[in-house]
């Protein structure tokens, strides 16, 4: 569940996720766009990403899931909390 109540979905977190790089990195992006290869993020801002999703969705990232392909799109990391969460759906597809 989000903060107001709703579903915690791909579609939901994709959204949300957007919105939060949007505020950052002042641009638009596309959920399966490679943040990194486009030159939108640095490896830098990955710890950013890291922090925000632990604060927002109340997971912990530790170990083989801090690797950067869990970052490099909008789709990954939305997988990536999903998984982490216990959505079944997600967890078959790690």
């Amino acid at each position: 569940m989000t903060a107001d109540n709703t579903p915690l979905t791909t579609e939901t977190l994709q959204k949300e996720i957007l919105g939060f790089l949007a505020e950052r990195i002042k641009t638009e992006v596309q959920t399966d766009q490679d943040l990194f290869a486009s030159g939108v993020v640095s490896s830098m801002f990955a710890m950013q990403l890291v922090v925000h999703l632990e604060d927002a969705y109340d997971i912990a990232i530790v170990g083989g899931d801090l690797k950067l392909d869990n970052f490099r799109t909008v789709v990954s990391m939305a997988d990536l909390v999903l998984r982490l969460k216990g959505d079944p759906e997600a967890a078959g597809d790690a």
